[in-house]
């Protein structure tokens, strides 16, 4: 009888530390991306001229003010 608790407690213990190390591991990530976004102005200006378009620095400005709006938007949910 007293194997099958510490099973149990080894279980729960298991179980929360997954959960747990999921959570911070999670939130490290989102603060990174925050920090250090994968797309900078430099980035968007060669995709815009690859795809013909001239970048005035007015649009790129636009474009990453809407992509920095949309992460805080998902950090909220």
């Amino acid at each position: 009888m007293g194997t099958i608790w510490v099973v149990l407690i080894a279980l729960a213990a298991l179980v929360v530390g997954v959960l747990l190390g999921f959570l911070i591991a999670r939130k490290t990530m989102m603060n990174y991306l925050k920090k250090n976004p994968p797309i900078n102005e430099q980035m968007l200006r060669t995709m815009m001229m690859q795809m013909g378009q001239k970048p005035s620095q007015k649009k790129i400005n636009q474009m990453m003010r809407a992509m920095t709006q949309q992460m805080d938007s998902k950090d909220k949910k």
